[in-house]
């Protein structure tokens, strides 16, 4: 059974209404190979940057680049800067569109800590994040956004990546902090200094949009140290280490969502495992099977974390059939085995 047997034709149609047109771009372009210059693909492309979410995201944005208030711009979750800047690069905004390379510019300038690593901080003016502060999963995150953005060359990425690469692996780490990164293997202050799954999956989210020519080999070793943990269980249960050993997997892991913030769920696990090329890794079976009992009777996948309420704007309805989560999931279905009992 091919992914398209198993979605259906209605459902792929769908996906590529031009309704939301940077839907129907993910569509064409990772589902339908459209090349990049592609007519349909260029007019969704720009008319997505007409629509909401992106217009009003970018109607927000202050002359300098900044979201309110200015700084660092981690709080308030999810309208400060740093949320602003991943939230564009998940609904594929056009990244020579100089509002987000305002964007790119600032962030690069405030968010950055001395070790290289980018840090949460309260957004206080003037004030750069201590290296305490550095932490997996704002890394990955604002690193996949800006070398999607076209920033991979700059200093400040390239440290970032470096940063990143060192805290997962342990090599050349001068200092690990009590309050932030806490050890090697993603281990992290807010999992009680045990291995952070979710850290894991943006980092090499991060690791998996560098190019593989421009890999270096510290990098390539940190991306095995990430799947190593991310397969070191069965990925359908995300029985990770937690700050109690005793207690349940986040409940998040099975809240498939868009867009997708500091938590992740096991669609985002699949995900960055295929695009590193683990989608025919045995052990993502049962995690695939689950992904695809998740549809409903239409075939589509619903957004159980739709953070309604938390956003610049509603991205879409809580609940309800997402074309973003669906679009996801084909795309994960292209990559591995389907399996052939699935309605």
């Amino acid at each position: 059974m091919s992914w398209r047997d198993l979605v259906g034709s209605s459902t792929l149609d769908w996906l590529l209404e031009d309704d939301v047109p940077a839907v129907q771009a993910f569509a064409l372009r990772r589902l339908l190979d459209r090349a990049v210059d592609d007519p349909e693909l260029v007019a969704a492309r720009r008319a997505a940057m007409r629509c909401d979410p992106i217009r009003s995201i970018l109607d927000a944005q202050e002359p300098d680049g900044h979201w309110d208030p200015p700084g660092p711009g981690y709080y308030p979750k999810y309208t400060g800067t740093v949320w602003q800047l991943m939230f564009l690069d998940q609904l594929g905004a056009d990244g020579t569109d100089e509002r987000v390379q305002r964007a790119c510019d600032y962030v690069l300038e405030h968010t950055p800590t001395s070790v290289g690593g980018m840090g949460a901080m309260a957004s206080t003016w003037g004030n750069q994040p201590p290296p305490s502060a550095a932490i997996h999963c704002l890394n990955g995150n604002l690193v996949r956004a800006l070398v999607g953005f076209g920033r991979l060359d700059d200093p400040r990425v390239e440290a970032a990546v470096e940063w990143a690469a060192r805290a997962a692996t342990g090599e050349g780490v001068d200092r690990y902090y009590r309050s932030g990164t806490s050890g090697p293997c993603f281990e992290c202050a807010a999992n009680d200094r045990h291995p952070c799954a979710w850290g894991a999956v943006k980092e090499l989210r991060a690791f998996a949009r560098i190019p593989p020519r421009r890999r270096t080999p510290l990098v390539r070793r940190a991306i095995e140290v990430g799947v190593d943990l991310l397969l070191s269980v069965d990925p359908a249960t995300a029985a990770y280490p937690t700050a109690d050993r005793d207690s349940k997997p986040s409940g998040a892991w099975f809240q498939l969502g868009f867009p997708s913030a500091y938590v992740t769920d096991v669609l985002q696990n699949l995900e960055v495992l295929t695009e590193l090329g683990r989608g025919r890794d045995p052990r993502l079976a049962n995690a695939v099977a689950w992904l695809v009992d998740q549809r409903d009777a239409d075939g589509r996948w619903h957004n159980r974390h739709a953070y309604n309420g938390k956003t610049t704007v509603p991205f879409e309805r809580q609940g309800a059939p997402s074309k973003w989560v669906t679009a996801r999931a084909c795309a994960v279905l292209r990559a591995v085995p389907v399996p052939g009992g699935a309605r």
